[in-house]
This record gives structure tokens, C-alpha cells and sequence, in this order.
């Protein structure tokens, strides 16, 4: 109902369908300043994540050759692969004349060591290839260990009518230093030494892949090669 008194006064009431257009329509001027408002704090957080991207961004990775240098650096020699041999050997003995003779065979197990000799390693024999992702390795000659006579578990067979001690001294030495040069022998056989340098070369890709995979570098392959072999 109309007010008599604003009639008068030539005043007028709005309708209903402007006071409800008037309720949906924000004030141009609330919404201008919440934009202002908000302004300095949106300038703010992207002057805090320019800042901590500056303090906390990934460093540059690093020298591939020098990374695995570092991790041959652990290890100044490592084993790669050992061989568990036999020599079967003999040994004669003969005194008085030749009339008191006697011989001895054995088997005695021995054990080789084939190793690495990492402290040779420098830069000049690796190399990489940055648009590859490879590492090439060349490595140096592989190292046969003296051969480690387990006497106590050998085995003996003598003959002779009578064998004294200074025979049977004699017989233990020559028989040991036999089984010891046939064991260094056996140890160079060209299917063993395969079979070591095969597991080098394993040994080795191992022991650089991952230090690289962790340094940044991602999926790496690594070529291995010894002096000698084709590249």
C-alpha cells in the first residue's frame, strides 16, 4: 500500500520487479573493491614463488665422466669372478742309489681370483655421448690372482716300498709347487677368462648406472670394452 505522505511529497515507491533487480545486481562499486583488495595479495604469492623457485630449483646435472669416477673411486680393486680348479699332479723320489723309489700323486683344489684394477681408471678411458645417453667404458686388463692351495682337503696317493720323511718332504713340495704353476695355467684358459670378463663387464655396468640413474641422468646405457677389443 502506497504512503499518502510520500505522495505528497512527490515521492515515489519502486515497483517490486526493481527492488528485486536491484537485490540481484551487486553494487558496481563492492566488486571494484575486492578486486583491489585482492591485488597485492595475488603480487605477493607470485613474488614467493619467484622467490623459492630461485632458492630451490634443480641444479644443472653434473659431469657424467666425474660421477663415475667417484664410484670406481669406492672400490680400488674388485673381483669379478673365481674359478675353483683340481690340478692333478705327480712327484717321483728316488735315493740309494735308485734302489729305493717312490712317487706321489695329488689333487689339490686351488682357487683364482680374477680382478679389476679400478685405481687405473681415469677420464681418458671413459667417454659420453650426451645426445645417446651412453657411457663408454674401456677397461684395463683383467688381474689373475695367485692360486690359493686349499691343501687340507687334498687328496694323496704314494707308492713305494718305504717312503721316509725326507722323501715325503720332498714329495709335498714338488707336488705343491706343480699343482700351483698347473692351477696358473688353467686359470689363463680362454674359456674361463670369457667367462671373467664377461662378468666385468656386468659388474661394471651395474656399479655406473645406477650412481648416473640417481644423479639425474636417467636411462643410461653403458658400453664396456677391455684394451684390445674392438670398440
Amino acid at each position: 500500500m502506497d504512503d499518502p505522505n510520500l505522495a505528497r511529497e512527490g515521492v515515489t515507491r519502486p515497483t517490486a520487479a526493481e527492488r528485486d533487480d536491484a537485490i540481484a545486481r551487486p553494487a558496481p562499486h563492492v566488486a571494484s573493491l575486492a578486486r583491489t583488495s585482492a591485488l597485492p595479495w595475488l603480487l605477493l604469492l607470485v613474488a614467493v614463488a619467484a622467490l623459492g623457485w630461485s632458492l630451490f630449483k634443480p641444479d644443472k646435472l653434473g659431469d657424467p665422466l666425474a660421477t663415475s669416477l667417484v664410484a670406481f673411486e669406492k672400490q680400488n680393486r674388485l673381483t669379478v669372478f673365481s674359478a675353483q680348479l683340481a690340478p692333478v699332479v705327480a712327484s717321483d723320489d728316488s735315493r740309494m742309489f735308485g734302489l729305493v723309489k717312490s712317487k706321489q700323486v695329488a689333487v689339490i683344489p686351488a682357487r683364482v681370483d680374477y680382478t679389476l684394477d679400478l685405481s687405473a681408471m681415469t677420464r681418458n678411458r671413459l667417454a659420453w655421448n650426451q645426445e645417446a645417453k651412453t657411457l663408454s667404458v674401456l677397461l684395463p686388463p683383467l688381474k689373475v690372482s695367485r692360486p690359493n692351495l686349499d691343501e687340507a682337503r687334498a687328496q694323496y696317493l704314494r707308492e713305494g716300498v718305504f717312503i721316509t720323511r725326507e722323501a715325503q718332504d720332498k714329495l709335498n713340495r714338488n707336488t705343491t709347487r706343480l699343482a700351483e704353476q698347473q692351477a696358473t695355467t688353467q686359470a689363463a684358459n680362454p674359456v674361463l677368462m670369457a667367462l671373467a670378463k664377461a662378468a666385468a663387464k656386468d659388474a661394471i655396468r651395474q656399479n655406473l648406472a645406477i650412481p648416473l640413474q640417481v644423479a639425474g641422468y636417467g636411462e643410461v646405457k653403458v658400453q664396456v670394452r677391455f684394451d684390445g677389443e674392438a670398440g
